[in-house]
């Protein structure tokens, strides 16, 4: 079966993810990884933990697709039903499983836990399954076929789904007849919105190639473009896209890949050997945020700021009470002499 053929479909469980305590951002990334190899999402459900409804939804789903990837349900919990559901649908009953149940005992003993009957939940699973290798979980997934659907279960925590997504893209791009490698160029820019991005490339390209695809995808603070081929024969196109949106967007763009403003600026200023500081008020310490995320930090980032009361800016920033009666605390006036307190007190060279 090649990529184009291949449907594909996606169960969301859990009833954190319909009350809105959790979400959902592990169809994001099963969805961007499968594209990776061309393979497009046809459909996606979630559901909360309801016995009959999450069969019902499993049992369509084998019965229309070549591929379902279920996510979540696989704890040690009442409410984890994945396993139970899937034995349901294949008409197998559940066993305890040795590979699962080694995979628990070296994950207990690496933390010096007693295993339980409550982790040994995880071990029990619909007979005939085979086990997709969680790497940083104590729950393994695992995969069973249904007629001609094949169904494959992984756990809802985000950083072990990302792991475990590795092993799962490698098996289905060794399992198609003619795997399409996807090349996705990914460009952050800072102080563009899509419209404006769009409509600057429309006017400045209007020879843009048929066969680089170019995506957005908007965020806060920064946006990406996304430049996609799907052929080793269109990167020279892709990489001649890239140097005129270089040429375009100029100082807009941050960087490539996962680059963050953040670690931007940080780059740099590590480079130059100087520093920065922060007087929030409003933002409560968001821009501090963002810079601490960053490994090595410290090098360009000695202290911040938050400063939201009015006494708090005149006493730790030294602002000025008049300046804060005349103009007010959302101000120009106000955030300079927040900025050159902020300077003066750190040491740094830059104040934002």
């Amino acid at each position: 079966m090649t990529d184009h053929d291949l449907q594909v479909q996606l169960l969301l469980t859990g009833n954190e993810i319909m009350s809105g305590d959790t979400v959902d951002s592990n169809s994001a990334l099963i969805a961007t990884r499968l594209a990776e190899l061309a393979i497009g999402v046809r459909r996606k459900v979630t559901a909360g933990d309801d016995r009959a409804l999450l069969q019902r939804e499993l049992e369509a789903m084998a019965g229309e697709a070549d591929l379902v990837i279920v996510n979540g349900g696989l704890g040690p919990t009442v409410d984890d039903l994945t396993a139970e559901i899937l034995a349901a649908v294949a008409g197998v009953p559940l066993e305890e499983h040795p590979q699962a149940v080694a995979h628990l005992e070296q994950w207990c003993a690496g933390r010096n836990l007693q295993l339980n009957a409550a982790n040994l939940k995880q071990a029990i699973l619909p007979a005939g399954c085979s086990i997709v290798p969680n790497p940083i979980g104590s729950a393994v997934g695992f995969e069973l076929t249904v007629g001609g659907c094949r169904i494959i279960c992984t756990p809802g925590v985000p950083g072990e789904l990302r792991r475990m997504m590795d092993g799962i893209v490698a098996d289905l791009a060794a399992r198609l007849e003619a795997p399409v490698q996807r090349h996705i160029l990914r460009l952050q820019t800072f102080g563009l919105g899509e419209s404006s991005a769009q409509q600057m490339i429309a006017d400045a390209c209007p020879d843009w190639p048929t066969e680089v695809d170019l995506g957005f995808r908007a965020g806060a603070p920064q946006m990406e473009v996304k430049l996609t081929v799907d052929s080793e024969t269109a990167l020279a196109a892709q990489a001649q896209c890239r140097e005129r949106l270089y040429q375009l967007f100029g100082d807009h763009i941050l960087g490539e890949g996962d680059t963050l403003l953040a670690e931007r600026v940080l780059g740099l200023l590590r480079e130059r050997g100087q520093t920065l500081t922060t007087a929030e008020s409003c933002t409560g310490g968001l821009i501090a945020s963002m810079l601490t995320r960053i490994p090595h930090s410290s090098e360009a980032f000695h202290a911040g700021f938050v400063t939201y009361a009015n006494e708090i800016k005149q006493s730790v920033l030294g602002v000025s009470a008049g300046t804060l009666a005349e103009h007010g605390a959302v101000s120009e006036a106000v955030v300079r002499q927040m900025a050159s307190g902020a300077l003066e007190r750190s040491g740094s060279d830059y104040a934002i």
